[in-house]
């Protein structure tokens, strides 16, 4: 479980996500339901049609505790549910975080260790989670079952109202003092517990601290000023006895939001809740002050990070003007302030963009940037990171010079069109997780006090918009009230510090040391034995019978199978999907590469960004990024690298195109893509430079947050020709290169190089085309694309190069970087899609993260995460930690994890267990823009994937065996991101990758 932070929503994020619209006659289903009804101990508040989404929404009251519901009632097979609580804090322990933990490892009903997990393979759930926002926690599942559906329910109801919260689960996920190695007191004590770590992770990556310091500072005296994930040097302040009073105040149904969606019956839902609320009585709900006291003035706070290896040191100052904004129980002052921030911020014809990007003042945008309505007053933030000390003055002064001339000037009417053009394609869109968007679009405000059903009439808010801007000085007023005349303004800037790390830890070592030294004799044998009763807690075998579960007749022995057609144009293989689109076409393109240097692959990427950042010799990139949102759900261009089904040493090395439109605008949409492919201006230096800095500012800031596919990237590079070429793509290959040509002046070679590539990728003989529309759209789309083909090159001559034979190698490699946890991968050589093994790898990995793997990286040793993963198409089986504070005892639990498996005989639950966990991705729905991608990617038909099926289920205890034995004794690769370790910088046979020198 990815159990994290939720940050704001950005820009127009709300807006922008994808709706589908599925064509339902389900309103009929509510017809005899009105206002002041009243159902299972509810009464019904409001019953409203929201035509724009194909939805009735139904809110309702319990009436003896007074718990909000929300059903979103919508002909989606994929049902959500969720049960929310208020969760505010006045300190920055982490309780509710901490809480959000403790509450899923055991409950009265079902009381073993970790219920979530384990249900997490007996369930065919198509999402499973628990979120802690800044001012409440959620807990929401997806499934497509009912009687997952309702299992699920049963385990979440009796997890968030009868917790066990037991101490040694508090001490297991939130923090403790224990020996480092628990059973030998001569170890020293130290820091151990999952959110503990999880947390120093998070404030690790300089991009969240950032985010997190500023946010705090625009709202003191509120619970806003606290981190409600804790902050590692709070945490260890958290007790035991307050974690249960915050527990036994806050998770009350008279505190509670319940979220209901897709096509199960309301009246289920409610009689199901009821029974388990009918105990529980109406109490007050605590307050804590969430309303800022606005400012006299304005104000100017500063903060450190750590210096940044991968980055420019004299350019990783990062400065910002925060505003405060409105009250979020006015919604369409919300949706104003953020198609207000969209205008300002959002792409190349934007006037921030230009002020503060294209003249390169710094690499990209800051963290906070955008308008966040998640706090009860927004705030609307525009600053950049990647700026000079010495430009911090400057960069505020542009952004005043912004607003100034937009209050004078106004927007142009095309970027208020392209903006509500993407909010109608936004409604359209079949996407299969529109429940659980929706969740997350209307949590914040709920917990607010705003009306739910008010944030999902997306077009009354356009109609009274239209209505505003047909009056005048509509944003104009807003910029003049909010941002120029706003003295509650906050410019927060953060430099880097070249000790903040070592301070960070002196600071840990000093907090550890006056904790130790408290201890009495009395206190040091509790943790000796408390060390023992954890250990011995997590490796008891328990009896998991009360836990309901699916079997395996459960899962279909036969797959959905997608109808596909395929056709030619202009001599170019074209794949169609036609379905039920809501008028909107799809089109995906590859271009196979010819065969190409490294050091020439390495600028693949940028040559794809290029082609949507540059512009051409008659139209700016601003102009042409105005017509893709006018008239497109987006254009975009990426390398592709697939493995054959059938060999992992054969690869497809591509470019893709992709891109959707109303079928109204198919046309211009392949107009857009030829003039981007054909007339790209790569002699545009200036904008160029831009690019490369935003890239590799880009790419630095997500090693902090995603290091464990960085990590497991790097290891599988040297074990097959895919993940070589990902590697180069994308991996921290990719980070340093990137960054190595942000130092360059002079980008005449580069240039070259990005002609050079041109002239040989995107031709005619090399393109394969997919598109998935409508039946009516058929005719339009071969017209179009027709004379899309036409217009690429028809020749394939491209000078020759030779591809060298790849040889596997088993290296170890450490990258030391600025974190105060770390990110590790071993990866093993497996087999192609279509060998019979790859199911009963994939069974193993499955059962050893989940009966191995899980226990002794998380839970014993505090990682945030890990496990193995076997990737089918790629053939590689893979372990990784994530956030982890150990690095050498993790290599060694992936060693021993071979003998653990090879002893371990497997019972049937729990091979069935191990199914359903991987049938859950297997059969989880695809949103309609997917359909038929496998085949159209991969070259994976639905024949395969039936037989792939088939192998899964037959997976036996002596395949398992079997494979273990085959495979997990070959040699490996393994790589290692984190903090400086001396063991390993002087050990030889270890290889270090020093960024930065």
């Amino acid at each position: 479980m990815s159990k994290q932070l939720l940050c704001s929503s950005r820009i127009l994020r709300q807006s922008r996500r994808s709706p589908p619209i599925l064509k339902s006659l389900r309103y009929s289903s509510l017809a005899n339901i009105a206002p002041g009804d009243r159902l299972h101990g509810y009464r019904v508040q409001q019953v409203r049609q929201v035509p724009e989404l194909e939805l009735t929404a139904v809110s309702l009251e319990h009436e003896a505790t007074g718990a909000q519901h929300l059903h979103i009632d919508r002909d989606d097979a994929n049902n959500v549910f969720a049960v929310g609580f208020h969760t505010p804090v006045s300190d920055s322990t982490g309780v509710p975080h901490i809480l959000e933990h403790t509450t899923l490892c055991g409950s009265n009903k079902y009381p073993v260790r970790d219920p979530f997990f384990k249900m997490l393979n007996r369930s065919l759930a198509t999402f499973m989670n628990a979120f802690t926002a800044s001012d409440y926690t959620i807990y929401p599942f997806a499934t497509t079952n009912p009687v997952d559906y309702a299992n699920l329910r049963n385990v979440y109801m009796d997890a968030v109202f009868h917790p066990k919260l037991e101490k040694l689960d508090f001490k297991q996920e939130g923090w403790r003092l224990e020996h480092e190695v628990p059973a030998d007191t001569t170890t020293p004590i130290t820091f151990k517990g999952v959110v503990y770590n999880e947390m120093k992770g998070q404030t690790s990556d300089a991009n969240y601290l950032y985010y997190i310091k500023a946010h705090e500072s625009m709202f003191p005296g509120t619970t806003y000023e606290h981190s409600s994930g804790g902050d590692p040097a709070r945490i260890p302040d958290l007790t035991h006895e307050q974690l249960l009073e915050f527990h036994r105040t806050h998770y009350n149904p008279s505190n509670a939001r319940f979220y209901t969606y897709g096509n199960f019956p309301l009246s289920d839902h409610l009689a199901a809740i009821e029974k388990s609320l009918s105990s529980f009585k109406r109490v007050d709900v605590p307050h804590v002050n969430k309303k800022v006291t606005p400012w006299s003035e304005p104000r100017k706070m500063s903060g450190t990070c750590a210096l940044d290896p991968l980055s420019p040191p004299d350019r990783q100052t990062r400065v910002s003007l925060s505003f405060l904004g409105n009250d979020t129980q006015d919604t369409f002052e919300t949706f104003s302030m953020r198609l207000l921030s969209y205008l300002l911020l959002d792409g190349h014809a934007s006037p921030m963009y230009k002020a503060l990007i294209d003249t390169n003042l710094g690499s990209e945008f800051s963290a906070n940037t955008g308008y966040d309505s998640s706090t009860s007053t927004s705030c609307l933030s525009i600053g950049l990171q990647g700026v000079k000390n010495t430009d911090v003055e400057l960069v505020q002064e542009r952004i005043f010079q912004v607003l100034n001339d937009v209050k004078k000037e106004g927007f142009d009417n095309k970027r208020i069109e392209a903006a509500i053009h993407q909010m109608e394609l936004g409604q359209k869109h079949k996407t299969a997780d529109f429940g659980l968007t929706l969740m997350h679009g209307i949590s914040s405000g709920w917990f607010n006090e705003v009306d739910p059903i008010d944030l999902l009439e997306i077009n009354k808010n356009i109609e009274r918009l239209k209505q505003g801007l047909a009056a005048g000085n509509f944003f104009e007023s807003r910029i003049d009230k909010y941002l120029l005349n706003n003295q509650h303004r906050l410019a927060f800037t953060m430099q880097p510090d070249g000790e903040y790390s070592s301070k960070l830890s002196a600071d840990e070592q000093e907090r550890l040391a006056s904790k130790v030294s408290q201890l009495t004799d009395s206190d040091k044998a509790e943790i000796a034995e408390q060390g023992k009763q954890l250990s011995a807690n997590q490796d008891k075998v328990e009896d998991l019978s009360c836990l309901p579960t699916l079997e395996l007749k459960d899962i279909s022995p036969k797959m959905k199978r997608t109808v596909l057609d395929h056709t030619g144009l202009c001599n170019t293989p074209v794949q169609w999907r036609t379905t039920a689109t809501n008028g909107i076409t799809y089109f995906r393109a590859i271009s196979s590469l010819p065969a190409l240097q490294d050091d020439l692959k390495l600028y693949l990427p940028l040559f794809c960004d290029a082609l949507l950042s540059l512009g051409t010799q008659t139209q700016s990139m601003a102009e042409i990024d105005d017509e893709i949102r006018l008239y497109t759900g987006g254009l975009r261009a990426s390398t592709t690298v697939s493995t054959s089904h059938s060999d992992i040493d054969h690869v497809e090395e591509g470019i893709a195109l992709i891109g959707n439109c109303l079928d109204r605008n198919i046309d211009k949409m392949y107009d857009i893509l030829t003039k981007l492919v054909r007339e790209t201006n790569f002699d545009d230096t200036e904008k160029l430079k831009t690019l490369i800095i935003g890239n590799a500012s880009t790419l630095v800031n997500s090693v902090a947050d995603s290091g464990h596919i960085f990590a497991r990237t790097y290891a599988a590079s040297t074990l097959t020709p895919a993940m070589h070429n990902a590697e180069l793509l994308s991996g921290m290959t990719q980070v340093d290169f990137m960054n190595k040509l942000a130092a360059l002046d002079d980008l005449s070679d580069v240039v070259s190089k990005l002609k050079a590539i041109a002239s040989a990728v995107l031709k005619q003989p090399t393109l394969r085309v997919a598109v998935t529309c409508g039946e009516d759209a058929v005719a339009a789309n071969e017209s179009a694309l027709s004379r899309f083909i036409s217009s690429l090159p028809n020749d394939d001559h491209v000078p020759p190069t030779e591809s060298p034979v790849f040889v596997p190698t088993y290296p170890k490699t450490f990258f030391p970087l600025p974190f105060s946890v770390n990110f590790s991968a071993k990866v093993l050589r497996g087999v192609p899609y279509t060998h019979a093994d790859g199911a009963k790898l994939q069974v193993l990995s499955s059962l050893m993260t989940n009966h191995y793997l899980h226990r002794e990286i998380r839970e014993k040793n505090g990682a945030y995460g890990g496990g193995a993963r076997y990737a089918g198409l790629n053939g590689l089986l893979s372990f990784y930690s994530y956030r982890d504070p150990r690095t050498l005892a993790t290599l060694k639990t992936y060693d021993s994890a071979t003998n653990w498996v090879l002893d371990r005989k497997f019972s049937d639950q729990e091979l069935t267990e191990a199914k359903l966990s991987i049938f859950q991705g297997v059969d989880a729905p695809i949103s309609v823009s997917e359909e038929g991608m496998l085949q159209f990617v991969n070259g994976v038909s639905d024949d395969m994937r039936q037989r792939r099926r088939e192998q899964l289920l037959a997976v036996s205890q002596n395949d398992v065996r079997e494979v273990a034995d085959k495979y997990l004794k070959n040699d490996a690769s393994i790589a290692l991101l984190g903090e400086s370790n001396d063991k390993l910088l002087s050990d030889a046979d270890w290889i270090i990758k020093q960024f930065g020198q």
